[in-house]
């Protein structure tokens, strides 16, 4: 005895230049029938929130599935899966478009790991109860409210990877508490104990970027911050975020950003008296505006 809810979609050529688009909706929980053998000509995220089951490949080798843990099917792979006899509890996302393609690349799709163990399954299945609930017949805004939540759902199921850590991965969070040192990559690795090529393998699997190119976000990022809210000279943004040489941080600030660290100053800038701050507002509590004094 097996329930099961799902809808599908069509979405229009206008809806695909969105990147990513959401074919079919479902949720599902019981002894569930077999899936496949078969494949597809797109993407499918399954979330096994409760039970276990399988998962064979196209060779004959077969996987245990044990929730919560997501089953990645990708086009043109053949795939082949089922709860045990006692059944699961699973919802599915069907999607499609060019981003998939990007989100690969970042580690949020594992087209080679088929079968990935989560820490929690809450928020991804948070996620497709929104899909769900958008999905109502005549909603004139179904296929751009499902579009924009499978590109949340991607980033849901990264988060919810069992082998990350609640507060990150270990080594980007390390290379980001170092970012503004003027370290090299190889000073970067060695401080962690790591060559610079099994450095570059984790923070490719962790962030889809080099090392480099982390810290390049992290500095830019920074720098973008202190030119808007304050007045320091730029040769002073410079240093803090890594830089001992001006000129060689305006022409990487230029070529990366598309502007000169002043032209971005003249467009951004919003110094305003209290000074700079670290600390990130919380959502319960945003910065307010004081009305003038009366």
């Amino acid at each position: 005895m097996y329930h099961t809810w799902m809808r599908y979609f069509t979405p229009g050529p206008v809806h695909h230049r969105l990147g990513l688009v959401c074919l079919g909706v479902g949720l599902q929980h019981g002894r569930l029938p077999t899936v496949g053998p078969r494949t597809l000509d797109h993407h499918v995220a399954v979330v096994i929130s409760a039970g276990s089951g399988w998962y064979r490949t196209a060779d004959g080798r077969r996987t245990k599935v044990t929730a919560p843990a997501v089953i990645w099917l990708t086009p043109a792979v053949p795939h082949h899966y089922g709860p045990d006899a006692t059944g699961w509890d699973e919802c599915f996302v069907d999607f499609t478009g060019p981003a998939t393609a990007t989100y690969t690349e970042l580690g949020c799709i594992e087209a080679d790991r088929p079968v990935v163990p989560l820490a929690d399954a809450t928020g991804a299945r948070a996620v497709v109860g929104r899909i769900a609930r958008a999905a109502r017949r005549g909603n004139p805004l179904m296929e751009i409210e499902t579009a924009a939540a499978v590109h949340e759902l991607l980033v849901t199921l990264r988060r919810a990877r069992a082998d990350t850590d609640a507060d990150g991965d270990p080594v980007l969070t390390a290379l980001t508490r170092d970012a503004f040192q003027p370290l090299s990559v190889a000073e970067h690795a060695a401080r962690h104990g790591m060559t610079p090529a099994a450095l570059r393998t984790a923070v490719r699997r962790a962030a889809g970027c080099s090392p480099k190119d982390f810290l390049l976000g992290i500095r830019l990022g920074r720098a973008k911050e202190l030119l808007a809210g304050t007045d320091l000279p730029v040769a002073a943004v410079a240093r803090r975020v890594g830089y001992e040489d001006p000129a060689y941080f305006s022409r990487l600030f230029t070529r990366r950003v598309g502007l000169a660290p002043i032209r971005f100053r003249e467009q951004q800038g919003r110094v305003v008296p209290g000074g700079w701050s670290n600390r990130v507002p919380d959502p319960e509590h945003p910065p307010t505006v004081l009305g003038p004094a009366t």
